[in-house]
């Protein structure tokens, strides 16, 4: 059998960056990635771009700290959204210039992953090549699972879609039903997330007929906007990670930032609430008042129904080359809110009596939140913190079904945050997607399925005393944000550093001791418990950890445990005021490397 020191497992934005800092900080280690489809970049993919696709960022607010995207090179623009083709170029440009190209194995897929009952730990890997269809085992000391939070799409079955005789599929899988995007199509596009939007862009800029279905039942449409807001325009990349403004979100790691008393202001006193409040008000009313919801039908459908401040990642960007709004208004475009209930042959029929034809049905219904990895032995999923059935409350390592844990961080997080005690009902009539009426689905990875919340310490690696003990798996990816390429880059670098027992603030160090362990694992809970107060639509308790204005202190989080330097800017008022972007990481493995070199 093969034996490696490392295996990374997917090549999207927060695989190729744990890649490259093992490589880079280990280059004597034999390391493989193994990538399921035939290209690396996830999002980014070849077989994932499809027509017009386009990142919400801006240049300059997606790519690595160490690699900047060029705008010559790649074929981007300032104050232009990056292209998919351009992004596409530049992660095989990333695979290239770190040496990561020649470890990738394509088309290969990790089945099973068994964990040795060794003191050394480790893991036996079961891998397919969907090419050769040939099965393959490997030992692998370490492994980060890098597979993201959109790999395996979530497509449920409706009723009568075996009588439909139209195709049925995921916004994953669009390119291959490109040839639909005509001006003859009749295309149903159901879901009310900001793909959803994409898809609805590009048929009727096509000249399709499209028939937009949103659950009455659901989340309803996502938050949109222009990369430019509040009254003072400025870019929402940079509004999210200026630290002065980080200090209006509630947030249980926000002390790794240094302003404690300044947050206790805010989020501990009447009148700082009262300052908390205005401010997102002032954001959420921006955004409303510039696209004039109330003034046609379609627009006001689409008004969003949750708040600004209880709204994570899911809050997008308006990245269209035309008038998105405008489009909307056209008579190509009918957005109904109500309930699919069944399919016939060419049709769809909604709850309400309402049919029409439709050429094809776009369900763009989510993902599986859990990893496409099946790990052994049965029931290690607790110990390792990741979703699973909370068949069995009374296991003390199952840290996401500990109701003990899980109402003492309930009461911290209230206590801390008054202000998150007053859960708005965004929609009396929820319900879960997979128990409306003339949906339903038999996958236990379904996204509504009852599963316990990821619990790992720092949205990073397991807490139990087994693995804390073996530092043998990491999971990278396993948490979003609007600086995202930062988080990436940071989170492979802590990876390495924990692998190798170097991290300063080291959980690790907890094995043997059993209060230090309990403290470890609390804060694991408290932290992945935020969730479900902070964002209750976009982390909540079923789906991966996900914030935005609470990036900043997250990324001081991880250079805290580093031992490194959180303020990076040269003076108090730039560090109060002037944005973090990915330049302002780039030389944090140079930092770490003298840093080690000195206490070596």
């Amino acid at each position: 059998m093969e034996k490696v020191d490392c295996v990374v497992i997917g090549t999207g934005l927060y695989g190729m960056a744990a890649a490259k800092q093992y490589h880079a900080l280990n280059p004597q280690s034999s390391l493989v990635v193994f990538e399921r489809d035939s290209s690396v970049g996830g999002t980014w993919s070849d077989h994932r771009l499809y027509p017009g696709i386009t990142a919400n960022n801006l240049l300059g607010g997606l790519e690595y700290p160490d690699f900047p995207l060029d705008p010559e090179t790649f074929g981007a623009k300032k104050n232009e959204h990056i292209p998919g083709a351009a992004l596409n170029a530049y992660f095989k440009a990333v695979a290239d210039k770190f040496g990561i190209t020649p470890l990738i194995r394509f088309n290969t897929k990790v089945l099973v992953a068994e964990h040795q009952e060794t003191e050394e730990g480790g893991w036996e890997l079961t891998t397919l090549n969907s090419v050769t269809n040939v099965e393959t085992k490997l030992y692998t000391r370490r492994l980060i699972v890098g597979t993201g939070q959109t790999s395996e799409p979530f497509v449920p079955h409706f009723e009568g879609q075996e009588t439909f005789g139209r195709p049925i599929f995921h916004g994953k899988d669009w390119p291959k039903y490109a040839d639909t995007l005509n001006k003859d199509t009749n295309i149903t596009v159901f879901g009310g997330s900001k793909f959803a939007w994409d898809a609805v862009y590009q048929y009727a800029s096509a000249g399709a007929k499209v028939n937009w279905v949103i659950r009455s039942s659901g989340h309803g449409p996502c938050w949109m906007s222009s990369s430019w807001v509040t009254p003072f325009s400025r870019w929402i990349e940079e509004l999210a990670n200026t630290r002065v403004l980080t200090w209006f979100s509630p947030c249980v790691w926000g002390q790794h930032d240094g302003y404690t008393k300044t947050r206790s202001f805010l989020h501990g006193t009447a009148l700082g609430r009262a300052v908390v409040n205005g401010f997102w008000s002032v954001l959420g009313q921006d955004v409303l008042s510039r696209y004039h919801f109330d003034s046609h039908p379609n627009l006001a459908k689409l008004k969003p129904w949750t708040t600004a401040m209880l709204t994570g990642p899911s809050y997008s960007i308006l990245n269209y080359k035309t008038d998105m709004l405008e489009l909307l208004k056209s008579d190509l475009i009918t957005i109904h809110i109500g309930e699919i209930d069944h399919l016939s042959p060419g049709m769809v029929h909604l709850a309400d009596g309402t049919q029409f034809e439709s050429t094809a049905l776009l369900s763009h219904t989510g993902w599986k939140h859990v990893p496409l990895v099946k790990f052994l032995p049965e029931g290690i999923e607790k110990e390792l913190g990741i979703p699973h059935s909370p068949l069995d409350h009374s296991d003390d390592a199952d840290l996401g079904s500990n109701e003990a844990l899980l109402q003492k961080a309930d009461e911290e997080i209230l206590r801390s945050f008054p202000m998150l005690k007053n859960q708005p009902n965004w929609n009396p009539n929820f319900v879960p997607l997979t128990e409306q009426k003339g949906i339903d689905s038999d996958d236990p990875h379904a996204p509504t399925k009852p599963i316990t919340p990821w619990m790992l310490y720092h949205f990073i690696v397991p807490s139990s005393e087994r693995f804390l003990k073996t530092r043998d798996i990491a999971f990278t990816g396993a948490v979003s944000t609007f600086s995202n390429p930062i988080a990436s880059h940071l989170i492979g670098l802590w990876i390495s550093a924990y692998f190798n027992g170097q991290l300063a603030v080291n959980p690790s160090a907890a094995v043997g001791d059993k209060e230090a362990l309990a403290k470890i694992q609390y804060e694991t809970v408290l932290q992945n418990r935020f969730g479900k107060w902070r964002y209750p639509t976009d982390w909540g308790t079923t789906k991966p950890p996900a914030f935005i204005f609470d990036a900043v202190p997250y990324l001081d989080q991880l250079l805290h445990d580093l031992g490194l330097q959180s303020h990076r800017k040269p003076g108090w008022l730039s560090e109060m005021w002037s944005p973090y972007l990915p330049k302002d990481y780039r030389t944090v493995n140079e930092e770490w490397q003298k840093l080690n070199k000195t206490k070596a």
